[in-house]
């Protein structure tokens, strides 16, 4: 991360949400990720050595390098997010070539969905900003796992795994959704859960809606818009597209992650190739990049 950046961001730190001497834990693979995007055009990919890249436009469009010694990379809209290797968090707002701002330390996960910024810090406080880069944290709640946020939503799933979401502003009151939950997703009026047994849940329409199962032995669950995702255990990627019970469509094998955006499906193969498509759900794939570690959509 460029040096003067950091200089200028610190003066915006909130001493409130940077918890000096937190542990900062290891990068957990494609699990407790905000991967999925809800219709932008930009993908990121993080590669083997640590540096982000992100591209905006086409499927074929050019990769501009972000930052380097990063272990997760998050896209909403025009703002790009970083999670540094020794747990600094960064956003960038507007073009590939913005400048960064340092928006808290000790993060084990960064969050992006709008105005709002996210950060599941390493003593499991999960705290949420909304408006500008320098707005003030809010803390939402304490002992969670995972913390996601989908437009007016957020949701977070606590380490007994209990998973709770609000609607509204950052002060909204929390509605239990489910227990045995190892993550969460939320996109628009849907809500997803990855069950501890392998099974995927997903509701759709208010906080009590009945929850519908889509699916077993999965190990990722993402969602956006209308399309579901899931990755099997075998490493098979499946999406389907309208109504909850709608018909399954095998996409890819050998798969390691998968990430969904709109009209766009994205799979990580575990070869470290990146391949992403556009259109229907049959549409032809397109290699993206090669020694990829995650894959991330706008």
């Amino acid at each position: 991360m460029k040096k003067s950046a950091r200089l200028v961001a610190v003066a915006v730190m909130v001493a409130g949400a940077t918890v000096a001497g937190s542990a900062v834990a290891t990068a957990a693979g494609t699990g407790l990720r905000t991967v999925s995007g809800e219709g932008g055009n930009r993908i990121g990919v993080l590669k083997g050595n640590g540096d982000a890249y992100v591209k905006e436009g086409g499927l074929s469009a050019t990769w501009v390098l972000e930052s380097g010694n990063i272990k997760q990379v998050v896209l909403s809209g025009n703002r790009i997010g970083v999670l540094e290797d020794n747990g600094d968090a960064w956003v960038k707002e507007g073009g590939l070539s913005a400048t960064w701002v340092l928006e808290s330390t000790g993060v084990k996960q960064l969050a992006l969905s709008g105005n709002r910024i996210g950060v599941l810090q390493g003593n499991g406080i999960a705290w949420v900003k909304e408006g500008g880069l320098s707005a003030t944290w809010v803390k939402e709640s304490a002992n969670v796992d995972d913390l996601e946020l989908s437009g007016a939503r957020i949701g977070v799933v606590q380490g007994n795994g209990e998973s709770y979401v609000k609607e509204g502003g950052l002060s909204a009151t929390w509605v239990n959704q489910a227990g045995d939950v190892k993550e969460i997703r939320l996109s628009g009026n849907r809500i997803g859960v990855l069950k501890g047994d392998g099974s995927a849940w997903v509701k759709e329409g208010g906080l009590s809606a009945g929850w519908v199962d889509e699916a077993g032995n999965v190990i990722q669950l993402e969602l956006s818009g209308n399309r579901i995702g899931v990755l099997k255990d075998s490493g098979d990627a499946y999406v389907k597209e309208g109504g909850l019970s709608a018909t399954w469509v095998d996409e890819a094998g050998n798969v390691i992650q998968i990430a969904l955006s709109g009209n766009r499906i994205g799979v990580l193969k575990d070869n470290g190739d990146a391949y992403a498509k556009e259109g229907s759900l049959s549409a032809t794939w397109v290699l993206e990049s090669s020694r990829v570690t995650e894959l991330a959509f706008s």
